[in-house]
This record gives C-alpha cells, sequence and structure tokens, in this order.
C-alpha cells in the first residue's frame, strides 16, 4: 500500500493479468576461425549476409596458414550458413597468439602489411592483420574540384610552393656540336612539366624529390618519363650566376629511342677571379654514371660522373672537352643549360592542399575493391586529413571494424612533403604506362609485408577474457545472449589440434548452458576412425556430422572443393527453426550447396553409425543431398535427440529472460500464482502450436508452484521454487507400417 500522507483522491495503476513470457530466438549462429582479415578482439558485431562478413572480415580466397590446408573454411561456412537459410551470424575470427594480441590486434603470428615513403614522412599500415592486407591503395587527384587554381599570367610570390602543371613549355636543353642536332629532333619540344617547384628570384626549384615531364615525339610513341629529383634540384635561367646549378638531359632524349631520359646535376666550377669568362674552366658532377656512345662516334663514356670542360660567359653553355680530359670522348661537344625562367601562360599553379579519393583493392592493382574513403586532404592536420580519415582507432563503430587502412604522419611533416611522400610511394609502372596504352597514369601504392601466420590450436580458440583489450576466441561470444549454435568448421582441417578445439567448444557451451556445438569429422575418416572420434564425448549439447560436402569452389579458383559440414548444417537449423519451429528435428532436410558429399553413405554403414550418435549426411535418387540424422552425442537417452536437447534450451532461456520481474518480489502466495499463470500461459501456447505431445494442456505440461515444492527453509533463504514438466515431441526417426494378410469377409 502506498503511502499517504495528505487528503486528496489518488490514482494507482495496477496489474490484473500475469506478465507474458516471450519465447527466445534460437537461430542465431556463432562461428569462430581463422579469416583473411578483421578484428581479433572486442565484442563481435551481427552479420545478416555474406555480404557483411566480407566486408568485416575479408573474401573466401585461400589462407595461407603453415600448417593446415589452404581453403579458407571460416568464409566458406559463413557463405553455406547463409545460402541455406540462417540470417543472424556472430563471427570471432582467431589467429595464432591472438590471445597476445593487444586492442588493435598486434602480437600474434599473423603480421601487418605497410607502405613508408623514403623520407618517413607518410606511413600507410593495414590496419588488421592478415594476407588480404597486402592491399593496393589508388590515389583519384581531385583537382578539378580545386577553387584556388590560378593562371600564371605573372610569376608566383617570392618563395611560394605551387603545384606547376604547365604545357608548353621551352625548350629546357638543348645540346649542340659534332652531329648532334641531327640527333635531336625538334619536334620533341616543347614540353610539358608537372611537379612541385618553389619560386627563387626569377626561377623555379624544384621540390620534394618529385617532377614528371612529358615530350611529343614524331620519331618514336608519346612516353611520360618520371624522375626524382634530390632535393633542391632546380632548373636555372639564362644568365645565372658562377656556381649554380641545371639539369642535364642526355641519353635517351637526345638519341630517340623513347625508352628513358637519365637526368643530371650541373654545377659551374667558380674561377679564381670570381668572374666568369669565355672558356672559363669548369666541372660537371653527374648523378649517376652516363653514356652517350650514339653521339662520341662510337666511344663510351663508361662509368663517367665528372666530365671537364669550359664554360661560357653567360653561363648558359658548357663544352665538354674532347682532348682526352674525360676518358673515351674525343669530340668537344657543348651543352645550352636552359631553364624555366616563368611559367607560360597554359600553365597553372595550384596550392599545395591537394584533395583526392583513396580505393582500397585487395588482389593486387586489378583486384576487388573493397573500400573507398573520400576527399581526403594532404593537408597534415584537419578534420579531412590522412590521419584522421584513416585513424588506427576510428571513431565511429562500423569504421572500427570495416576500414581497412591507416596513416600515420611524421611529426612536422607538412602539406606539400605529404603530397612528395605519396608521388615517392606510387608505383612508377603504373605512373608510365606503355606506348599505344589505352589507360592512362595510375597512382598506385602496394602495400606488403602482411601475412596470416601459423594455424590457430586449442588456447587461441578457447580465447580469454581481457576487459580491457576485449575478449577472444570463443570468450568473445560469452557477452552475446542470442547465440544458440555455435561452429568451428576450420578446426577440422588440423588433425592435430582438432579434438582439442571441440573441447573448447564444449566448454563453452556448457559454460553458456543454452548453446549446441556442431562438430564436424575430419576429411576422409573411415567409418573406424570416425566411431573412436565420437567415442571422445558424452554431452547433449554437442551433436556430430559425417561426411564432408563438396561445393563449388566461390572464389573460381577450383571447380569444387571438400569443407567441413558445419556451416551446412548450421544454416538447415536456422531455417528449420524460422520455418517450422525448434521443436522440429533438424533433418530430413536439404544440404544447400551440396553438390555431393566426399564419402557415399549407406544404409548399412549408417546402421553402424546411428547409435553412437553420428549424424550422416547422405544422398538419394530423386530426392538430392539430405541430413539424415538428428542425435546429439549424449548416451543419456533422455537427451537423444537434437531437437528435443534444443527445445528445452528454448524453454528455460525463454522461461528465465521473461521472469527477471520475480526476483525481489514478495514471496508469497499472489507471486506464485502469479508465476503459475504466467508459465501456464506460455507453455499453453506452446501446446496449442502443436509443439508439444498430448491431446490436452493436461496431458502436455504441469506447472506446480505452492506450499507443496517450497519448504519453510526455501522460503526463510529467499527462494521460489517452481516445478515445470513437458511432453516434448521426439522424431519419428523409425517409421515402421506393419502389414499383414487377411481372410476377406464373406
Amino acid at each position: 500500500m502506498p503511502e499517504y500522507l495528505a487528503p486528496g483522491v489518488f490514482v494507482e495503476e495496477v496489474s490484473y493479468r500475469a506478465k507474458s513470457i516471450e519465447g527466445v530466438g534460437t537461430s542465431v549462429a556463432g562461428l569462430v576461425g581463422p579469416t583473411r582479415t578483421g578484428p581479433l578482439r572486442g565484442k563481435p558485431e551481427l552479420l545478416t549476409s555474406f555480404a557483411d562478413f566480407v566486408r568485416t572480415y575479408g573474401d573466401a580466397n585461400d589462407l595461407a596458414l603453415s600448417g593446415i590446408s589452404g581453403l579458407n573454411y571460416t568464409a566458406i561456412a559463413a557463405k553455406a550458413f547463409f545460402d541455406g537459410g540462417g540470417t543472424k551470424l556472430f563471427v570471432a575470427r582467431v589467429v595464432s597468439g591472438v590471445n597476445g594480441t593487444n586492442a588493435l590486434g598486434a602480437g600474434s603470428t599473423a603480421a601487418f602489411g605497410s607502405k613508408t615513403d623514403s623520407n618517413n614522412n607518410v606511413t600507410f599500415s593495414s590496419r588488421f592483420p592478415g594476407m588480404q592486407s597486402n592491399y593496393t591503395l589508388e590515389v583519384h587527384w581531385r583537382d578539378s574540384e580545386n577553387l584556388l587554381k590560378v593562371e600564371t599570367t605573372s610569376a608566383p610570390a617570392e618563395g611560394e610552393v605551387v603545384y606547376l602543371n604547365a604545357t608548353g613549355l621551352p625548350v629546357a636543353v638543348r645540346a649542340a656540336g659534332a652531329g648532334m642536332l641531327a640527333r635531336v629532333p625538334n619536334a620533341r619540344f616543347p614540353i610539358d612539366f608537372k611537379g612541385l617547384v618553389r619560386r627563387e628570384g626569377d626561377h623555379f626549384v624544384i621540390v620534394n624529390n618529385f617532377a614528371q615531364i612529358s615530350a611529343a615525339d614524331t620519331v618514336a610513341d608519346p612516353v611520360t618519363l618520371i624522375k626524382a629529383f634530390t632535393p633542391g634540384t632546380d632548373f636555372r635561367p639564362s644568365g645565372a650566376a658562377d656556381g649554380v646549378e641545371g639539369v642535364l638531359m642526355t641519353a635517351g632524349l637526345v638519341n630517340g629511342s623513347g625508352t628513358s631520359l637519365s637526368y643530371t646535376r650541373v654545377r659551374a666550377k667558380s674561377p679564381s677571379s670570381g668572374a666568369l669568362t669565355n672558356g672559363t674552366a669548369a666541372v660537371l658532377n653527374l648523378s649517376a654514371a652516363t653514356n652517350v656512345q650514339p653521339f662520341t662516334g662510337g666511344a663510351s663514356w663508361g662509368t663517367l660522373t665528372t666530365l671537364r670542360g669550359t664554360l661560357n660567359a653567360a653561363g648558359t653553355q658548357f663544352t665538354l672537352n674532347g682532348s682526352g680530359l674525360n676518358s673515351g670522348v674525343v669530340v668537344d661537344l657543348t651543352f645550352n643549360l636552359a631553364a624555366l625562367a616563368a611559367a607560360p601562360a597554359s600553365a597553372q599553379a595550384v596550392m599545395v592542399q591537394r584533395n583526392f579519393d583513396l580505393d582500397v583493392y585487395s588482389g593486387g592493382t586489378n583486384g576487388e575493391l573493397v573500400y573507398r574513403y573520400g576527399n581526403i586532404s594532404t593537408a597534415p592536420t584537419g578534420d579531412r586529413s590522412l590521419a584522421n580519415v584513416l585513424a588506427a582507432t576510428p571513431a565511429k563503430r562500423d569504421d572500427a571494424l570495416t576500414s581497412p587502412i591507416s596513416c600515420a604522419l611524421d611529426v612536422g611533416a607538412t602539406g606539400d612533403e605529404i603530397v612528395a611522400a605519396l608521388y615517392n610511394m606510387f608505383d612508377p609502372a603504373a605512373l608510365s604506362p606503355p606506348p599505344h596504352s589505352v589507360s592512362g597514369p595510375r597512382y598506385l601504392i602496394q602495400i606488403a609485408g602482411a601475412t596470416d601466420g601459423t594455424a590457430p590450436v586449442a588456447v587461441d580458440y578457447g580465447g580469454e577474457v581481457d576487459e580491457v583489450n576485449g575478449n577472444t576466441g570463443f570468450a568473445a561470444f560469452e557477452d552475446i545472449e542470442d547465440i544458440a549454435i555455435v561452429l568451428a568448421p576450420a578446426a577440422a582441417a588440423d588433425a592435430n589440434a582438432h579434438q582439442a578445439i571441440v573441447v573448447e567448444m564444449q566448454k563453452h557451451c556448457r559454460k553458456m548452458r543454452y548453446r549446441v556445438g556442431i562438430v564436424d569429422s575430419r576429411d576422409g575418416m573411415s567409418l573406424s576412425e570416425i566411431r573412436d572420434f565420437r567415442s571422445n564425448f558424452d554431452d547433449s549439447r554437442l551433436a556430430l556430422y559425417y561426411p564432408w560436402v563438396i561445393a563449388a569452389d566461390p572464389t573460381g579458383v577450383r571447380e569444387s572443393i571438400s569443407v567441413p559440414p558445419a556451416g551446412f548444417v548450421a544454416g538447415v537449423y536456422a531455417n528449420t527453426d524460422v520455418q517450422r519451429g525448434v521443436h522440429k528435428a533438424p533433418a530430413n532436410e536439404p544440404v544447400i550447396g551440396a553438390l555431393r558429399f566426399a564419402q557415399n553413405i549407406n544404409r548399412f554403414q549408417q546402421e553402424l553409425l546411428n547409435p553412437d550418435g553420428v549424424n550422416c549426411l547422405r544422398s538419394f535418387p530423386g530426392r538430392g543431398h539430405r541430413v539424415w540424422g538428428g542425435r546429439t552425442l549424449s548416451s543419456d537417452p533422455e537427451w537423444k535427440y537434437v531437437n528435443v536437447r534444443r527445445y528445452f534450451l528454448y524453454l528455460e532461456r525463454s522461461i528465465e529472460k521473461s521472469t527477471q520481474w520475480v526476483v525481489f518480489e514478495p514471496n508469497g502466495e499472489r507471486l506464485w500464482a502469479n508465476v503459475r499463470t504466467t508459465v501456464e500461459d506460455f507453455l499453453y501456447s506452446e501446446w496449442f502450436n502443436g509443439k508439444l505431445l498430448g491431446p490436452t494442456p493436461k496431458h502436455a505440461y504441469f506447472v506446480r508452484c505452492d506450499r507443496s515444492t517450497m519448504t519453510q527453509n526455501d522460503l526463510d533463504n529467499g527462494r521460489l521454487v517452481c516445478e515445470i514438466g513437458v511432453a516434448p515431441l521426439k522424431p519419428a526417426e523409425f517409421v515402421i507400417f506393419r502389414i499383414g494378410q487377411k481372410t476377406a469377409d464373406a
């Protein structure tokens, strides 16, 4: 009775009906095993399709685990589960050493993939270990959306760094002397230029090690030429002062082969007077050994990297000495050191902060697109920076599960250094498509170094409870109430660890009470071997299936593959629960996706296996491939059948979950009557729907909750005892028709 302290009218809400019990779901499965990628720790996310599985745990391509077959049994089982009618699946990924990993998954035998530029400014890493993490990244520049482009009708400000995208630049280098002119087609010039440059006085300096130069060629096919310069390499203008540097282009450019360019650095040696005159002695220091045999009458410069000659007063021409100062050079050769004095009107200077999209492919440059990041900025900070968009620990749950790549930037890295780092990591071959190619340059970055590690063992499957970093293995399912079916098909591929892994499954099912485990036989087991294996277990929460299933290879690599039956059987469980109910035995149901079975089991062989609780998969003419057994691995005849065991788990869990309101209620006659009514209403609904045996409710069940079920000691110690008896439906395992002769009536 509520407390009333002042006069007034009071309205109270009361309930005159018993609380109802809602049946729990029984078709949710939990799958444990190695996958190609995906998180290793924490509470698994619900998957409702195989596409969800692929998005989080990778495709069904083979694993590279040492010690077991390369087939990806976990992914194949997930596909079989959904194909067979399953709709809800949780997955716990395991690798060897998973219990020693940190929150990010590092520390197991499986390795992460990564790629770093030469200056360590940008590092791409896979967020999860595994072979699929050797991704190919493709950058799609969004320069067309950049509103800060400017036409360079006037030169950029002093010291300004811009991305120069110029066409029709004047001749950068022109060679002359000793038959050279005939070998340098003028049609090769002008050239196009793309790269980061910085304004220094009246010239541009190439910054951050990258420039791209294209030249039209009437002799050979058009070709795009790529060269990484050392920092500070530049193009000097005409009339450069003493000590200036320029760029010397030789070899591939002048001989018209269209195959390559050789760039060298040039520095004029200072004369003692400090003033340049025609014929001043000078030295050219080349960045690499140079061979210009086509222009020296058959002689070769071999590995010369230092050339001696003279410089003109203007500092625009260098004449190579052919009198013997340079080994193998028999004639004087003069080179003009021209430069990008200013960008032409057709050039565009783009701000260094560039935006781009990033595609992630698995399986190489022509692999499948698995993820796309949009509108990333090369700015080192901000919401759309690489470090934020590709964070190692994303803020959103969906990103944390599926985002495949993370990126780390060096402290203090600038925007132009980030752009340069990206160019440094691009695949040179993809940037320079061959002649006649219909494809333009692709900006590809290859992640490498990821491995699947060694095969996980029982301790990995069992997992651990870690409240800080997250649970692993079967332990990861302990916080998920909905799971009713567990399976670990990849365990059957490891003969050494198989039994121990099934023991871990058994311990998990018993600990969580309301779960059953589907146990696989190993591939190619004989009748005696499967019987010996079965003899290791006596548990109503385990069901063993034999033999393996021959199915089409989902990867298309092989025509067919032999796989454990657990994924297919779990689909049968789930589909039967939804279509008929958990009281129906998951047997005499088609195995969706089976082409045939690895071994043909006949009636006489099953007569040997069935009494031992080995459920056979059999093929029947005109009826396809079916599950032809529905027994548990229990020796207790009360729990012989899978459907009886699972139906009682369903009743127990439903009653437990829906009667939590009883706790701490006054333990008296009114409460007992309420509990009786609640349970009876639930069981009546079960009987009415044909799930219990008996012509009337009285025959089908009873519920007692009164003084006959509780002693005074129970009441004094806060115990409410309710006794429930139900008559479950057993499957018609043996259908017998008795036929005999009779005498016809007169």
